[in-house]
């Protein structure tokens, strides 16, 4: 295990005494959250991941941990590993061999995708996939977080508490004047934030966002920069993005992947000057 995943950081899988058997999370049962331990402390860990497609190792080794509210910019060149360590962690791809754990006690690899976004993990794709038949207020109506059962949704009514968080988000994506808009006719950001909208509607503790900034223009980036600040410390974000003026506006933290493991990770201009990242990725 490399320094930054030493015993004094790293979360402890079994809770004192505790043994493998007594792990509380399983394909056998569906996730119960209360049993998600994020109140301090790393929320996602990562240690030696390795996955192979024909021979072709993805992820080599992998080791990365996360801390509880951090934004986290994740960056490297295409093939690097990032989209699959994504789709490791969200149970679209399997590892072959080591561990991936969220919180104290969720042990991922024993999940599928389901269960894993239930948890509390939320996933974001470049391109947005919104409801553009139906407006901004009835595509976060659709998202929440609710018993999705037939008969829940032949006689759901939208209660005042609901209405009020629907409000809520609409205030922190910023799109509250278009809430009665149709999503088709909204631009590219806006989409953008209905889509990270949905996600909050799912009450996420983790939200894994996949180059956001892409196509948009640069008051849009400069807004998806201010809207990632203030949401994290009550979520943590996992941004994966190629665009450097923009990781400049979030970032904290920075870590470079190449050929599927950790090259570097610091602060952007830690990583920026480190030679091995100019080498295989920035340039001179």
């Amino acid at each position: 295990m490399n320094a930054a995943l030493s015993s004094k950081t790293a979360p402890q899988p079994l809770g004192s005494g505790q043994s493998v058997s007594d792990r509380p999370v399983g394909l056998e049962r569906p996730v119960d959250r209360k049993q998600l331990d994020t109140t301090h402390g790393v929320i996602l860990y990562l240690e030696d991941i390795t996955v192979s497609f024909d021979g072709f190792r993805a992820i080599n080794k992998l080791n990365l941990a996360i801390d509880r509210g951090e934004l986290r910019c994740i960056i490297g060149p295409n093939g690097a590993g990032k989209t699959t360590m994504m789709d490791v962690i969200t149970g679209k791809t399997r590892l072959d061999t080591g561990t991936a754990f969220f919180g104290q006690t969720i042990d991922l690899t024993k999940l599928h995708e389901a269960q894993i976004a239930h948890a509390g993990i939320g996933r974001k794709f470049q391109k947005p996939t919104v409801f553009e038949e139906l407006t901004v207020f009835e595509n976060l109506e659709l998202a929440m977080k609710m018993d999705k059962g037939i008969w829940t949704s032949l006689f759901f009514k939208l209660g005042g508490a609901q209405r009020d968080r629907i409000h809520e988000v609409l205030e922190t994506i910023q799109l509250k004047e278009q809430a009665h808009r149709l999503a088709g006719l909204l631009s590219h950001g806006q989409k953008q934030w209905l889509e990270i909208g949905m996600l909050l509607m799912q009450e996420p503790q983790l939200l894994l966002l996949d180059e956001p900034a892409a196509g948009m223009t640069d008051e849009e980036t400069a807004r998806s920069g201010e809207l990632f600040l203030s949401l994290a410390g009550k979520y943590t974000l996992v941004v994966v993005e190629h665009d450097m003026d923009f990781i400049k506006q979030i970032s904290k933290k920075v870590t470079c992947l190449h050929e599927g493991s950790v090259l570097a990770e610091g602060t952007l201009a830690q990583v920026q000057n480190d030679e091995r990242v100019i080498e295989v990725y920035l340039g001179r």
